[in-house]
């Protein structure tokens, strides 16, 4: 790396960066454009960031104070110097989530016609004889109050389980001291319960742990309650596992999650009302300072309004269901091998549905030509119809090879039942690589045919997980190619066994030289702008923080080189700074689904490149996990894709556009067409099912120009 591209001045912190994006979200739940209940989702999907966040990013810093360590980042702050700014910037952020709440979604509710009881001193007469009742019946028999006292000492705090404190008094005692009780909420009630409405057309609910503090009192019956407060705690939730000391990496594992449950609190959340008295014990038996006590005006955990936004009755205040489209190159195809054998069909998910994905290893476990199937499991849903369809193969005598990765983040305890499952039903079984994760999306197909023995294969930028494909945008390829065949054969040879190929034919692959791959590609570029040809790049993705690949954009851009990135969350790059990044435009769009694919463009001397990958540009991404990019090199898919990066260019409704100081304003309209890429996305599926096949095949990749200037509209 070039050291004038690589000033700690010219890097943005990843972890405020990080808030920055869960920001924007939040901006999506203030913004009074989007339907309440939509908003409600937002707010939910804030606050169950913020929790891992908290679990995992801040975790860490922590880990670094207490071991001392004081190097700096990339950005040029020490470990404790981020989490200062983490705290004061989240503080500030949990104060706009609760007004939002308090001063917009709830008068919002109550003007939709849903009463949200925010003490269950607001209840009448009727309403409070049915909680009461309610609680005696459905409650009370789950609850277990938890006293603290000489004999009992403090219990265990379940992190991120929400609970009631409370100072307790012996009844007709004066002069004894103030005791310390707590009860955990019980997860397995539903939080929000339904009551009685206090008038027609109006529905009213009170959440649990209101229900709960008001009948605080028959929980002890020898004393008076002095007070009541929910809380609830974040603990260190990072895994440390040596994989080379581990005997069983299962094991291993399973051992660590327990200990998850004993991390150190990071974060006490309180009812701001709460008594000293109370809080001083709280703070005195977590050992935690005072800068990571964040006190609330209303509920605890808003990931309960998820569950809100379930509610029935509501549609009218939420986006229209939309409904994944068919595959065109698809369409009236019965046989999905030979579909493929015409050509290469490309997914775009969730507008396409992700059935062909399922169809696909369903129909290998069946058919009686398939020999073998080898999948990639990184995370799957609750019941996945590939598990299902894997297992099945492996009892109709196939060779099945499936890597679970284990270490997927709070997905760990998930993922090893589905591998005991797979392992029972015959399945070979790979609990990953020792100190990689296996984040790369692949499927291998081998197939008997007339001609001898051919190879399908399915690469994708997202995961296995038939429920998240209706949420995140991702895109997939499905290919008999060669090629890409005997890659894919070497692919689950190196992840099986200890076979490396010398060469590869069109996949490249972390951590042995996918950092390479794309830094040779964007000196191409570099080069080509010296050269004084035209040079452009379109990089989509999650994040970007990689500080070789930042420095590699630096020095491209300053050589001339046009670089457009999309991308939804963490950008440590900086734009604007003179001489350095003037020719790189950074945007992040946040919509209805989750922006989720990678997608990479090079312009190339004309001789245009295209790649998919399921890695973004992070040193994890490219040094200490096994991912893929592959290549789109059918020329109508290619276009295809293409069109998919000209349109979340031209995005003037969910794009936000990083300014020079780090922050992200709405794109300037004026002289430009309202266009949300997503709305666009999801009428083009439909579309695509009632034109001819080709048309959507005639699209050109028109490059939107750069874009600045203020934004004129709320």
């Amino acid at each position: 790396m070039k050291k004038e591209f690589t000033k700690s001045e010219y890097f943005e912190n990843r972890e405020l960066s990080w808030l920055g994006f869960n920001e924007r979200i939040l901006g999506e739940a203030r913004d009074k454009k989007n339907p309440l209940f939509e908003r409600l989702k937002f707010l939910s999907i804030t606050a169950s960031n913020l929790d891992e966040f908290f679990m995992v990013r801040v975790a860490s810093l922590k880990d670094m104070v207490n071991a001392e360590y004081c190097k700096k980042g990339i950005s040029g702050m020490t470990p404790q110097q981020q989490l200062d700014a983490i705290h004061d910037r989240v503080h500030k952020f949990v104060g706009t989530q609760y007004s939002t709440w308090e001063r917009s979604l709830l008068p919002g509710l109550r003007q939709c016609g849903l009463q949200v009881i925010e003490s269950h001193e607001e209840l009448n007469e009727e309403q409070a004889r049915y909680v009461d009742q309610y609680f005696v019946e459905n409650v009370y028999p789950v609850l277990t109050p938890m006293a603290v006292d000489s004999s009992r000492p403090f219990p265990l705090i379940v992190n991120k389980t929400l609970n009631l404190g409370a100072l307790l008094k012996k009844k007709n005692e004066e002069d004894t001291e103030l005791e310390f009780a707590t009860v955990q909420v019980p997860a397995v009630l539903q939080r929000i319960i339904e009551i009685p409405p206090v008038k027609k057309d109006v529905r009213s609910v009170i959440l649990l742990e209101d229900m709960i503090a008001r009948n605080m009192s028959q929980l002890f019956l020898s004393y008076d309650v002095i007070c009541v407060h929910p809380y609830r705690i974040m603990r260190n939730a990072d895994l440390t596992i040596d994989e080379d000391e581990a005997s069983d990496l299962l094991k291993e594992i399973q051992k660590q999650l327990k200990k998850r449950q004993w991390g150190e609190v990071i974060r006490l959340e309180i009812d701001e009302k709460a008594d000293k008295r109370l809080l001083k014990i709280l703070k005195r038996e977590f050992e935690i300072k005072e800068d990571a006590i964040y006190r609330t005006s209303g509920p605890l955990d808003l990931t309960f309004l998820m569950k809100m936004y379930g509610l029935e009755g509501y549609e009218a205040y939420k986006e229209p269901v939309y409904i994944p489209q068919p595959v065109p190159d698809l369409a009236g195809k019965e046989d999905i091998f030979e579909a493929i054998r015409e050509r290469d069909i490309l997914l775009h998910h969730p507008y396409q549905t992700f059935d062909p994905v399922v169809d696909f290893v369903r129909k290998a476990a069946k058919d009686s030509q398939v020999l073998a199937i080898k999948q990639t499991l990184y995370r799957v849903s609750g019941n996945s119809p590939i598990i299902a369809a894997l297992a099945q193969a492996a009892e109709n005598g196939k060779q099945v090879s499936v890597l679970v990765e284990l270490k997927a983040r709070f997905d760990e305890e998930h993922n090893i039942v589905w591998a005991k499952m797979l392992e029972r039903a015959g399945c070979h079984v790979i609990y990953g690589l020792v100190g990689l994760k296996t984040h790369s999306k692949i499927t291998l197909v081998v197939r008997r045919e007339e001609d001898g023995i051919r190879r399908y294969v399915h690469l994708g930028t997202g995961n296995y997980n038939d429920s998240t494909a209706k949420l995140y945008t991702d895109m997939g390829l499905l290919t008999c190619s060669e090629l890409i065949g005997e890659d894919a054969t070497a692919v689950f040879n190196m992840l099986s066994g200890y076979s490396e190929p010398a060469s590869w034919n069109k996949l490249s692959l972390a951590p042995l030289w996918l950092r390479e791959r794309f830094l040779s590609m964007i000196r191409r570029e570099t080069d080509h702008a010296r050269n004084g040809e035209a040079a452009h790049i379109v990089a989509k993705m999650n994040s970007l923080c990689d500080p070789e690949l930042i420095a590699a954009l630096y020095e491209a851009s300053a050589a001339g080189v046009k670089i457009d990135l999309i991308i939804r969350g963490i950008c440590s790059l900086k734009v604007g700074i003179p001489g350095i990044s003037e020719h790189i435009s950074v945007r992040s769009i946040v919509g209805t689904f989750l922006e989720h694919s990678r997608i990479y463009y090079f312009l190339n001397g004309g001789q245009e490149e295209v790649y998919l990958a399921s890695a973004d540009w992070m040193p994890r991404n490219l040094d200490r996990r096994v991912e893929i990019l592959f290549p789109i090199e059918d020329e109508h898919l290619k276009k295809e894709v293409m069109h998919v990066l000209d349109i979340q260019l031209k995005d003037t409704i969910k794009a936000q556009m990083k300014q020079p100081d780090g922050t992200y304003e709405k794109v300037d309209r004026r002289g430009k067409a309202a266009l949300s890429s997503q709305i666009y996305f999801m009428e083009y599926a439909k579309n695509q099912n009632r034109q001819p096949e080709d048309s959507a095949h005639d699209r050109v990749f028109i490059p939107a120009e750069p874009i600045e200037g203020p934004d004129d509209e709320e």
